[in-house]
């Protein structure tokens, strides 16, 4: 789990923003594309235009076909999180109430998936393995926890499938700070 100091400078570090997609990487780089002719006097800017274009047309292409087949995933996990989280987590992500203390029998209630609970604070891997094999599994130490593993009931594609349906409902801010999570 990301306290808030951490998070803080996880979404801030300096290295998170330094990183920049491979074409605004490429295109910056003194001396790329120089003129075929080897005049070596820089890129020429029919030929950078031209490149853009190329790119921005292949990356298009390559978003309309994740779009279409993310909103088939993203549809598929808001079905099975229906079907199998809901009863805990609740119809809208919203969990259980008092989800910060710990409840009679001595474990915390389900906490909420949407943008008010902590969810988007934990890396992919750590939800997915919390998702797969339980929250006691993962955390360890004796640590007790309602929340069990659903390897029995769930595949690895439909368990990435509810995560990307919950990650589908946060706010751009949030999603765009897990984005530079990922990066690290």
């Amino acid at each position: 789990m990301v306290d808030d100091t951490e998070h803080d400078a996880l979404h801030e570090h300096p290295a998170a923003t330094r990183r920049s997609s491979y074409l605004q990487t490429s295109l910056r780089q003194e001396g790329d594309m120089k003129v075929a002719n080897g005049s070596g006097k820089g890129t020429s800017p029919l030929f950078k235009v031209c490149g853009i274009l190329l790119a921005s047309a292949f990356v298009s292409a390559s978003q309309a076909s994740a779009d279409g087949d993310g909103a088939k995933r993203i549809e598929l996990g808001r079905t099975l999180y229906g079907e199998q989280c809901a009863v805990c987590h609740g119809a809208n992500l919203e969990g259980q109430p008092n989800w910060k203390k710990l409840g009679e029998n001595g474990r915390l209630p389900a906490p909420p998936h949407d943008a008010t609970g902590h969810t988007w604070h934990h890396r992919d891997k750590q939800l997915f393995e919390i998702t797969k094999k339980g929250t006691a599994a993962v955390v360890g130490g004796g640590y007790e926890s309602d929340m069990a593993g659903f390897a029995e009931v769930l595949t690895d594609d439909e368990i990435r499938a509810v995560l990307e349906f919950i990650e589908s409902t946060w706010p751009e801010p949030i999603r765009k700070r897990r984005e530079k999570m990922r990066r690290r």
